[in-house]
């Protein structure tokens, strides 16, 4: 499943998604991984969620950061959950469509139950028409 959780920065939509994975840790058997552009929530996440930097490892383009979770996934059997926070800058996506790597992320869902948890620094109605199904929150 992909849950998004879009608005316009500065909505509170970061508070939102660390609410969700301290929360969400508690039920959890499996792990969790948490990724960002930067470390700086590091203490505000519980600590058994895994907080990747994403600028730490050179990240070029789309393709590279799908390839990027595809082998986080590969390396973590009991991988349940992920979050993106500031998925524009992580993903290489900023004033891109959006549509594609949502869709691949869908797919890598499905094939390997993970549950995917987006925050996206648009407005709902920026949002493209066919990816609004997946909007849990908007701020």
């Amino acid at each position: 499943m992909v849950q998004l959780i879009v608005g316009n920065k500065g909505k509170g939509k970061t508070r939102c998604l660390l609410d969700k994975v301290n929360s969400d840790v508690k039920s959890i058997l499996g792990s969790i991984c948490y990724l960002d552009k930067s470390t700086k929530h590091m203490f505000e996440l519980n600590n058994r969620v895994r907080l990747i930097c994403v600028p730490d490892y050179k990240i070029a383009n789309t393709d590279m950061f799908l390839g990027f979770v595809a082998g986080i996934i590969s390396q973590d059997r009991d991988l349940e959950q992920m979050y993106f926070d500031s998925f524009l800058k992580i993903a290489c996506l900023e004033d891109k469509d959006i549509t594609d790597a949502v869709k691949k992320l869908q797919e890598l869902s499905e094939l390997f139950h993970i549950d995917f948890f987006i925050s996206i620094a648009l407005d709902e109605a920026e949002i493209p028409e066919e990816l609004r199904q997946y909007i849990t929150i908007s701020l």
